[in-house]
């Protein structure tokens, strides 16, 4: 992975394997464990970040095979914990994270995209859950992520049959926000994740929480934990800063606390 900060609050995590579609390996998740592992509870200065993949073909071609292809059972297990943590640290960040999605997203790319808070692609983006032709099923939150995503019906149908589909469709199905030119991906990318690093940082993250969240719970749970995460705002600094920079007409400075 190459990690690269283009801003005092925002940062771009990229798969470095394109010779290799960015397949995933152990040290891609280790890499990607300890970049967001942390984000959970110790965001820092960091207000949102963008997962993508090197080069233009492949976002993430999901696992390595060859890597795996000796094996045992005991090895397998022993990779995969490692898998499942990474892709739960990309879920349980704090901070945004933006999928921008620029190739190929198969199998375990696609998953880890899905972890995403949300996903920009580009125009030839290929997306993909193949596990059940290899043997297995999404073990990285896919079956779950993606029924959420495009509803159930639609995700039975994409994981039973392994066949891919495309950034059109994946936008048609909701599982994607924009489909755009390959050349724009990254820049609009850099706008939204701007935008969202200009806004309060503790309002975000309890946005983020109180939608992901919420959604898992029934609607009188899911408006308690609402105002539950408002609450938290009225004695920060920043809500009185965004309601003086209201009425002073000019654009506010949000410090995060």
């Amino acid at each position: 992975m190459v990690v690269e900060d283009i801003g005092p609050h925002l940062r771009i995590v990229r798969f470095n394997r394109p010779e290799v579609h960015n397949a995933i390996n152990t040290d891609t998740l280790l890499d990607l464990r300890e970049i967001f592992g942390p984000l959970a509870f110790s965001p820092g200065d960091l207000r949102c970040l963008i997962l993508t993949g090197a080069g233009e073909r492949a976002f993430c071609a999901g696992g390595d095979l060859k890597e795996r292809r000796d094996m045992d059972d005991e090895a397998w297990r022993r990779q995969h914990a490692i898998v499942e943590e990474s892709a739960y640290a990309i879920l349980n960040s704090s901070v945004p994270v933006i999928a921008a999605v620029n190739g190929f997203a198969m199998g375990g790319g696609c998953e880890l995209a899905l972890c995403c808070d949300f996903i920009l692609a580009a125009e030839t983006a290929r997306f993909g859950l193949p596990e059940v032709t290899r043997g297995i099923m999404p073990g990285a939150g896919g079956t779950q992520n993606l029924a959420r995503a495009v509803g159930e019906r639609r995700a039975k149908q994409l994981v039973m049959t392994g066949l891919p589909f495309s950034a059109t469709e994946a936008l048609e199905w909701g599982m994607v926000n924009e489909v755009l030119p390959g050349g724009s991906l990254l820049q609009r990318a850099i706008e939204l994740a701007q935008t969202i690093a200009d806004n309060a940082p503790i309002a975000v993250r309890q946005i983020k929480q109180s939608i992901h969240r919420g959604l898992q719970l029934d609607l009188t749970s899911a408006l308690a934990f609402e105002v539950q995460a408002y609450n938290r705002m009225i004695s920060t600094e920043d809500r009185l800063e965004g309601v003086l920079a209201f009425n002073e007409k000019r654009k506010p400075r949000f410090k995060g606390r």
